[in-house]
């Protein structure tokens, strides 16, 4: 493969997809809770292929912004110091024009939807450029994060309804907790590293107390579940069906070892599979 190809994939990471994945799952529960019904889902196919390919653009979009602030702290870091701005593969110039060009594919997406989607989208997009930048500020950037990646929540419920009911916000909540507890976990593997740069996380703040703050996080996300799942009339399969998420939950707080970067992005990268699981406890609120 063309090196210069290959740093190009490397930076959009389109190498690894967990983080499109992972920002694709709350788009597709907006969806799916919009929908009242399996033959309404597949009325709105088209809709989300729409979300599946923007949220990879996106997701791409996001990691070469990314990069373009962190340039200077991803060379002092062990996992980082290969990228392809770190290591001047690529250009900043180079960066720059991926990322316009990245962008306005994904506004190009975004005004396909309606009036609603669109504000929300534009929201999303001003957190998406802010975000690299509070690791600087706070020892609460994996919030940000959160708030920006789930915001596809209500960008893909608005986007079939129109509307943003009161309920739906619990379920934007529960994405925003999530990402609080797998993000914090994708943190411990730099900690020590940030810790001399002085870049700041979660992971640095929460320290030994790890298992403490991210039980808290997903006990939060299932509390919100619940609730949505209540505010929102769901079957009795969807409650019980928690219980599974539950499950894969404990699985990571009982695996967790923040002493081990390579447990910690296993267990992260599990979170493909907690992301799954809530879109099948929505659908299952349509199983006659």
């Amino acid at each position: 493969m063309n090196h210069k190809i290959k740093s190009y994939i490397l930076l959009m990471r389109l190498n690894s997809p967990i983080g499109s994945m992972l920002l694709l799952y709350p788009c597709l529960w907006g969806l799916i809770s919009a929908s009242s019904s399996i033959e309404e889902i597949r009325q709105n196919i088209f809709l989300f292929i729409i979300f599946i390919l923007g949220a990879f653009i996106m997701r791409s979009a996001g990691c070469v912004i990314n990069d373009i602030f962190d340039r200077n702290i991803d060379i002092q870091v062990d996992r980082t110091k290969s990228r392809p701005l770190a290591d001047k593969s690529i250009s900043l110039h180079e960066s720059i024009v991926i990322f316009i060009t990245l962008s306005s594919i994904g506004l190009c997406i975004l005004l396909s939807l309606n009036t609603l989607s669109i504000k929300v989208g534009l929201l999303s997009f001003i957190l998406l450029i802010i975000y690299p930048l509070t690791k600087r500020i706070t020892y609460w950037p994996q919030l940000f994060l959160a708030l920006t990646f789930n915001i596809g929540v209500l960008i893909g419920y608005a986007a079939i309804t129109n509307i943003l009911p009161f309920e739906i916000y619990f379920l934007y909540a529960a994405g925003i907790f999530w990402t609080l507890g797998y993000d914090t976990i994708y943190a411990y593997q730099d900690i020590n590293d940030d810790i001399s740069i002085g870049v700041k996380s979660t992971a640095i703040l929460f320290k030994d107390s790890a298992k403490y703050w991210i039980s808290s996080f997903y006990i939060l996300m299932s509390s919100n579940l619940l609730i949505f799942g209540l505010l929102s009339s769901q079957e009795m399969i969807y409650f019980l069906l928690l219980i599974l998420i539950l499950s894969h939950q404990f699985f990571q707080i009982y695996k967790l070892d923040i002493k081990r970067p390579e447990v910690c992005l296993a267990i992260f990268k599990s979170n493909k599979y907690l992301g799954l699981l809530v879109c099948l406890v929505l659908l299952s609120n349509y199983i006659n």
